[in-house]
């Protein structure tokens, strides 16, 4: 039987930076469960039923170049308040999170509704002022053009939506362990979380 970590938390709090980092710590597997719903959003952008792009989603689809781009991730978040969308994509991450060498998955509901039996539940969040920053910081990098402010409202917009949907909505699991990322370093962060699953593990 499989080590499960299961990573929670909001948009830009650093799950995604510190689960890469523990599966290649742990020799575990990975899976941004993030980007099944944004190929998801890629394809109902495309013009495709969000419920049938979730049901006919395959590999090619979780590498298309859009992913990673502020209309994929805006349709992301409504795509997955839909629960015939949700219900489509369960399976595949819980066969993942079985892996004989072990898995790490990153997502908003990963340790309360997933995997809720997994051996080690993290919930990283941040202050929104300090996710929008780093948002703001990868935009601005990338070459987009955009205001702080528009990107600190996007967050907030998203935190609503993911906490307040009916359906698997964002929150810590009862027995999860909080990294707040606000003050951390990445390499803290990190520190901290291998520290969490070690003790788990020994």
């Amino acid at each position: 039987m499989g080590f499960t970590i299961a990573v929670d938390g909001p948009a830009a709090a650093g799950k995604g930076t510190i689960s890469r980092a523990l599966a290649g710590h742990f020799g575990f597997g990975h899976l941004d469960t993030g980007l099944l719903y944004r190929a998801t959003a890629a394809r109902a952008l495309d013009g495709m039923a969000p419920e049938d792009a979730a049901a006919a989603l395959g590999p090619a689809d979780l590498e298309r170049s859009d992913l990673r781009t502020a209309p994929v991730a805006a349709k992301a978040s409504e795509v997955a308040a839909i629960p015939a969308v949700r219900a489509s994509l369960l399976a595949f991450q819980r066969d993942f999170a079985r892996r004989g060498a072990g898995a790490v998955l990153d997502g908003r509901d990963i340790g309360t509704v997933i995997c809720p039996e997994a051996e080690v539940k993290l919930f990283v969040t941040a202050s929104p002022e300090i996710r929008a920053r780093r948002r703001f910081d990868e935009l601005i990098a990338a070459g987009a053009e955009t205001e702080f402010e528009a990107v600190l409202a996007d967050v907030h917009a998203r935190d609503a939506r993911d906490m307040g949907r009916a359906d698997a909505p964002l929150r810590p699991a009862p027995d999860a362990v909080e990294i707040d990322t606000s003050d951390l370093s990445v390499e803290e962060a990190i520190v901290r979380a291998v520290q969490i699953v070690a003790a788990v593990r020994s």
